[in-house]
């Protein structure tokens, strides 16, 4: 068996998405640990049921942003939260996202920016 070890970086300032075959994680910069109040997180891929691009993911956010930073149409960080729903997101204007829908983790959905999103939601596809 291979391990493959996929990584997805943005900038400093920005989430990184790690793959491997058995688990995604998200690794946040310091700076938005401290903005959005949160932390890196591993998910099962055994979780993920669809992953998508969303070309305009600040507005693709609905809730109540609790706990996170929110600055209009400029940039989202945090956990926004839906009756039944919990949603872990980081984006910014001028960037695509991906939207990660799991079942069984702490979140519902993931909401990323990356520069290359449709390639990312390739990747994350579950197998099956």
């Amino acid at each position: 068996m291979f391990d493959i070890n996929i990584s997805v970086e943005n900038n400093q300032h920005m989430a990184t998405v790690q793959l491997t075959p058995t688990t995604v994680t998200v690794h946040f910069p310091l700076r938005e640990k401290i903005a959005g109040l949160v932390r890196d997180v591993a998910i099962p891929r055994a979780a993920v049921r669809s992953a998508e691009p969303v070309p305009e993911p600040l507005t693709a956010m609905r809730g109540l942003r609790a706990p996170g930073l929110a600055l209009p149409g400029v940039r989202k960080v945090g956990t926004w939260r839906r009756p039944g729903e919990r949603t872990l997101v980081s984006v910014r204007r001028g960037q695509p996202a991906v939207r990660v829908r799991l079942e069984g983790a702490r979140y519902d959905t993931l909401l990323l920016g990356t520069d290359d999103a449709a390639a990312l939601a390739a990747s994350l596809h579950p197998a099956g």
